[in-house]
């Protein structure tokens, strides 16, 4: 029987719920029932055990995954509490199945984000967040010295956050604006390298995450590719996913 067991966290996840950070979160509010009783952090699920969320039932996946590249614009804010944020990146897409972002994208910046239904990956992408490249086009408000380009590359400490950035690679692209490649996601991590240098982001655009290159106009999505996936899953270790993109929905508009 216990080869039977899920973890409710994990459980959710499969289901293609939400994350298992998110399910955590879910849990200790207690929002989450199973045989509409409120479980502890870490209680497992039988096959025949009803688990609900707000009072919804969610069940076994019996679909396959969605994996979708989004350009989100400024202003929208990556998180799937529609009750909080009326301007959320969930009521914004619209997408006809539940799908919850990798990661997050602050508010006023814009690009690359991805969204899934496939808790388990966003596990393995989140866990490998500090190993893999994401990158930025960021435009500031005074003209790039060298010396700026030299410090965001080597490294700066943020004091709010009480460690230093991961060295990393920058470059000038014209006299307000560059690139630059982290292997790290901290909060707020290029406006505060920005800031400590006394320079203000004006724009910030995330244009690729990992194989993932932003090549959809603002506000638009699109799946990902079979190619694409299959790159993906092997940057991020082992995951033994097959993956067959609806072409129908690709570049749908909203």
């Amino acid at each position: 029987m216990s080869d039977n067991l899920k973890r409710l966290n994990k459980y959710l996840s499969e289901a293609g719920y939400c994350s298992r950070r998110e399910a955590d979160r879910l849990i200790d509010a207690g929002r989450v029932t199973i045989n509409d009783a409120i479980p502890e952090m870490g209680t497992k699920v039988a096959p025949d055990d009803v688990v609900k969320v707000d009072g919804e039932i969610i069940g076994e996946r019996k679909q396959d995954f969605v994996y979708l590249a989004f350009n989100k614009p400024v202003g929208i804010v990556c998180t799937t509490d529609t009750r909080v944020e009326k301007d959320n990146i969930i009521d914004f897409i619209n997408y006809p199945k539940r799908i919850f972002p990798i990661g997050r994208l602050d508010k006023p910046s814009e690009g690359l984000i991805l969204l899934t239904d496939d808790g388990d990956i966003v596990n393995k992408i989140l866990r490998a967040s500090n190993n893999h490249e994401k990158e930025y086009v960021v435009t500031v408000d005074k003209p790039i010295s060298q010396t700026f380009i030299q410090r965001m590359s080597g490294g700066i400490y943020i004091e709010e956050l009480k460690q230093r950035t991961k060295k990393c690679e920058v470059k000038k692209i014209d006299k307000y604006t560059f690139s630059i490649i982290l292997t790290q996601g901290l909060n707020r991590q290029i406006r505060r390298m920005c800031e400590y240098l006394n320079y203000e982001v004006q724009t910030l655009k995330r244009v690729r995450i990992m194989n993932i290159e932003l090549d959809t106009a603002i506000g638009k999505y699109r799946e990902l590719t079979k190619e694409e996936f299959k790159t993906l899953s092997d940057l991020i270790g082992d995951s033994k996913k097959t993956f067959q993109p609806n072409q129908q929905r690709r570049n749908r508009r909203h």
